[in-house]
């Protein structure tokens, strides 16, 4: 007697109001992407800055005055450290778009069910994993020349994500509107640099004319390098209170953008 099984005709999953196995899966892709080739993600960040830091240092080292008490390697170190972090976080969130539009395969990441918002967020987060990763061998590896100090880890701590996750949107802003290499290289080149070189990286904005004073005061860019550095040393050129404001709103302004972009399919949908 053949026993007859009724077979159900397949149903959709249900994955609740977030689909946390897609979000952690989009995140591990991304983090594995960049530690697969850690040599040129991690490791040549580092060698980089290590060489910025010989430079300033054998050049202006022994004839630079202290910063408000505070040797000149000293306060240079942690602009470098942040400089390094938010690079690397706008290259992962950039790269990984920008290859997947030139590719084609960017319907690998619009085909699973994943809202924008998730997809927002795991490929952000992927780009902050590696700035901070980027920014914690990149102290310890200065450390073993330029004294660190840590006068308020807290503080070292947000500047650090929210800096780090500030680039990480722009790049993926940046990843969205680009159709090629040439555009992005332009957002680069036109945008990341400057704000980065004219945000007190390098030097005290104190020391600069009223007009580029006020310019300096308006890069957001110059918030997040100066709410880290006071974390190291203990001194800041702007507020902090101001800073913590002044990252937070940029932070949530490219979240937003972000989560459009990818909602509406700008640019990413035929």
């Amino acid at each position: 007697m053949t026993q007859h099984i009724d077979v159900l005709p397949p149903q959709p999953r249900s994955y609740g109001a977030v689909n946390w196995l897609g979000f952690r899966t989009l995140l591990a892709k991304e983090i594995r992407r960049f530690l697969k080739v850690h040599f040129q993600t991690v490791t040549a960040p580092v060698v980089t800055t290590l060489l910025f830091l010989a430079v300033f240092a054998l050049a202006l080292g022994r004839v630079a005055a202290d910063v408000k008490g505070v040797p000149f390697t000293e306060f240079l170190a942690p602009g470098l450290i942040m400089m390094a972090m938010v690079q690397n976080s706008f290259a992962n969130t950039s790269s990984s778009l920008i290859i997947a539009k030139v590719q084609g395969n960017i319907v690998d990441l619009l085909m699973p069910p994943l809202s924008p918002f998730e997809q927002t967020a795991a490929l952000a987060l992927g780009g902050v994993a590696r700035g901070v990763l980027v920014g914690v061998v990149v102290t310890a590896a200065m450390s073993l020349f330029v004294p660190i100090r840590f006068h308020a880890p807290g503080l070292i701590l947000f500047h650090a994500v929210m800096g780090s996750l500030m680039l990480s949107l722009l790049g993926m802003v940046g990843g969205i509107w680009a159709d090629k290499f040439d555009h992005m290289a332009a957002v680069t080149n036109f945008v990341v640099t400057p704000l980065s070189f004219l945000s007190g990286t390098f030097y005290t904005i104190d020391r600069l004319p009223e007009g580029f004073h006020m310019v300096a005061l308006m890069n957001p860019f110059f918030y997040m390098i100066d709410g880290f550095r006071y974390g190291f040393i203990g001194h800041s050129d702007g507020s902090v209170p101001v800073g913590l404001a002044v990252v937070g709103a940029v932070d949530a302004a490219l979240l937003l953008l972000t989560w459009r972009m990818l909602a509406r399919g700008y640019k990413l949908k035929a």
